[in-house]
């Protein structure tokens, strides 16, 4: 440790104050503990801390600082300790390894404060014991933080993996996750249940002459009316490219085909884009059904709703085939 901090008088309680685990701290409570301290160089770029690592001091920035990163040390950093911070704490009063990598943000001094020196600086000073409660209480306030912050981004990143970006229906993710389930519930039932696949006819065409962005707005159209048409416990998503899926629970197949041609010539009227004006879409959809045939699964039914789909654009697209 610097001898400094306990013998030279200008180290007394204005330095002691600079430092969060010794503010009000008075001097001669702690001056024979302090000498019992190591302090330590630490480079930048060097690891102080890190999971895996047991750890048995409390570690005070004298000069320098430190960064701390949460899941490896190549992630962003998470926060930076200035001179007068201390880490290693959680590790110590937690009884466990340490939670994040603490490395050198740049040439750092550090105060060693052992665990078994922690406890007589505790007892010898209430001040001090005050100070690394407040200490404790911030860390468990940051990392709840963190935890919520976190939580939001995991929350942002599973609606972007199971929602298409264009059209804000389910993608396949979705269909890959939730028809199963509800195929199984409607087997159990003893309930007929029908699957759709649904085309946009010539749509390759169609980008080529009127460009990507006018795509977009056509299939952004055809979502509005497919979401507009099916009944809200049928699962619609969109499959990929130009192509939708439709689950229908409790449906037969000649009850889905009604509702394919209901859809179809729905498709074919004026609807809107998301803004506020109605217009034409210039495109046709296809559509193939499918219903579930015994001992069937959703592997099986998709191929079924497949092959009715490319049976209604054998016929000349415009249609809806089983």
């Amino acid at each position: 440790m610097p001898q400094s901090l306990a013998t030279n008088s200008d180290y007394k309680r204005s330095l002691l104050d600079s430092l969060e685990l010794f503010k009000g701290v008075l001097p001669n409570d702690v001056n024979e503990l302090l000498q019992r301290c190591e302090r330590r160089d630490l480079a930048a770029g060097e690891l102080l801390l890190s999971p895996g690592a047991k750890n048995e001091y409390v570690y005070i920035v004298l000069s320098g600082s430190l960064n701390i990163h949460v899941g490896s040390p190549d992630t962003p950093v998470l926060a930076t300790m200035e001179v007068g911070a201390c880490v290693g704490e959680m590790s110590i009063i937690e009884d466990r390894d340490p939670s994040a990598f603490v490395i050198g943000a740049e040439e750092a001094h550090l105060l060693l404060i052992h665990q078994s020196v922690l406890w007589k600086m505790v007892d010898a000073s209430h001040d001090f014991a005050k100070n690394l409660l407040i200490v404790l209480s911030e860390r468990v306030r940051s990392h709840n933080r963190v935890i919520a912050d976190s939580f939001g981004e995991l929350k942002k990143f599973e609606r972007h993996a199971t929602t298409d970006a264009l059209t804000s229906l389910a993608n396949r993710h979705t269909m890959q996750d939730l028809f199963p389930l509800e195929i199984q519930r409607c087997i159990e039932k003893e309930e007929p249940v029908t699957m759709m696949m649904i085309d946009v006819d010539n749509f390759k065409q169609f980008n080529d002459m009127f460009g990507h962005i006018a795509g977009d707005r056509a299939l952004s159209a055809v979502s509005n009316v497919l979401r507009s048409q099916f009944r809200p416990n049928d699962l619609l998503v969109r499959y990929g490219g130009d192509e939708f899926a439709v689950l229908l629970p409790g449906a037969s197949k000649e009850q889905a085909l009604e509702i394919g041609e209901r859809v179809r010539l729905a498709v074919s009227g004026s609807t809107s884009d998301g803004s506020d004006s109605l217009i034409q879409i210039p495109v046709k959809i296809s559509m193939g059904v499918a219903e579930l045939a015994p001992r069937g699964d959703l592997d099986s039914l998709t191929r079924a709703a497949d092959a009715a789909l490319y049976r209604a654009k054998n016929a000349g697209r415009n249609l809806v085939s089983d």
